[in-house]
């Protein structure tokens, strides 16, 4: 299982949620801080999950980065965010 594969399992599993995106944008990233041949290091995420209701912003942040605890040890760089309640737009 590759890195993005994990990272949407995890997600699926520890958010449930109705909305799940997650693209790999290494490529956009090559020769920058983080980046390394093969990529697998820069991800962004879209998730909507009723898990989110009544967090603010950086708290939705942090139950992401916690359940990617073990990917962002292993290389992942950065994580760009969007999360959202099921109802936000």
């Amino acid at each position: 299982m590759n890195i993005k594969e994990r990272i949407t399992a995890k997600l699926a599993a520890g958010l449930d949620p109705v909305r799940l995106q997650v693209e790999d944008e290494s490529h956009l990233h090559a020769g920058h801080s983080g980046a390394r041949d093969g990529g697998q290091t820069h991800y962004r995420i879209k998730i909507a999950s009723a898990r989110f209701s009544g967090k603010g912003r950086v708290e939705r942040h942090r139950m992401v980065y916690a359940l990617l605890a073990d990917e962002i040890a292993q290389g992942v760089h950065a994580l760009a965010l969007h999360t959202q309640t099921p109802d936000e737009p």
